[in-house]
């Protein structure tokens, strides 16, 4: 069935201080709430935005403490999931975090940042081993914090924990390295930036919102989770087909230049796997294991093949000694 989420993410700069920080996102998070999201997310440790070094470090908090308590009263009153990325003291370490924030105020869990920039690593900030997907109402969300981005490792902890949309959280865009973090795993990418650049992509790679510098700080985005990616061999004959049977209710999105397309369900009765199941349709993931199963064959009986000749030849030696 459709799972239609409204995303918001909040741009900001700087302001020189913790608590001037926290301040202007709360009232950036007042203007996103006027969107009535599902979904807010920061940027990367927003308060200690413009701080630098020592005092970046020394804005670390506990899960207890005012920034995360002041987050948990948002979510809470309007009733959306928030995303609080922070320099976070979490008993004898200090982390990169991002905290996920329920609807009801409660702290779900943090991911900690997997790849910490050097500078980090020598101020203290130990990272994170794992990228985890966290269960929502609507879907299964991770986590990417700024470096990250240059680390598959990341993208692949996020894959195999079967995130469907993947917050990035940073100081830096990223440019066409959330696109293909995007297309190359079939994540939503989801950026919130320390500057109006932050972008929405699809998980075909295309961006689908977008800030707008010194006019437009945050991005609302309505997207529908119940989705599918596939490639064109084997599939594509089968579509005019299903969108003659279903229409509207089936968005395709084909991506010629890559040989593959976003198919969604816009229906709330069925969801996008029933129509797989009805039509046959094989998603990019089966099909390239599928592709990966084949050739392994191929090299296997190659393989036997010239392992036999290999005896027979040495066979042949060995007579003629």
């Amino acid at each position: 069935m459709a799972r239609w989420v409204r995303v918001v993410s909040v741009s900001m700069q700087g302001q020189g201080s913790k608590e001037r920080n926290l301040e202007i996102a709360m009232r950036l998070l007042e203007q996103a709430s006027w969107d009535k999201p599902d979904l807010v997310c920061l940027p990367e440790t927003f308060t200690g935005l413009g701080l630098g070094g020592e005092r970046w470090f020394e804005t670390a908090e506990t899960l207890d403490g005012e920034t995360v308590k002041r987050l948990r009263d948002y979510a809470r009153k309007h009733r959306c999931y928030v995303v609080c990325p922070m320099v976070l003291r979490d008993g004898n370490k200090t982390v990169n975090a991002a905290v996920l924030i329920d609807r009801n105020g409660n702290v779900v869990g943090y991911y900690a940042k997997m790849f910490p920039t050097i500078n980090e690593l020598q101020l203290g900030i130990v990272p994170g081993t794992d990228a985890p997907a966290f269960e929502t109402d609507f879907g299964r969300i991770g986590f990417a914090i700024c470096f990250d981005l240059n680390f598959h490792e990341v993208a692949q902890s996020l894959k195999a924990n079967k995130a469907e949309m993947v917050c990035f959280v940073s100081m830096y865009p990223g440019g066409k390295q959330v696109q293909v973090w995007a297309l190359e795993y079939g994540f939503w990418m989801v950026t919130a930036i320390a500057s109006p650049q932050s972008v929405v992509v699809n998980p075909i790679g295309r961006i689908v919102a977008t800030a707008q510098p010194q006019y437009q700080p945050l991005v609302s985005c309505r997207i529908n989770l119940d989705c599918v990616v596939a490639h064109l061999d084997y599939n594509y004959e089968k579509l005019p087909e299903l969108k003659k049977r279903y229409g509207a209710d089936a968005e395709v999105e084909i991506a010629q230049p890559e040989g593959r397309f976003l198919l969604t369900c816009n229906r709330t009765d069925m969801s996008v796997w029933d129509w797989v199941r009805e039509f046959g349709l094989e998603t990019i993931d089966d099909y390239f294991a599928r592709a990966r199963r084949e050739r392994a064959k191929v090299l296997a009986g190659t393989s036997a093949e010239e392992d036999g000749g290999t005896k027979g030849q040495r066979t042949t030696g060995q007579q003629a000694r």
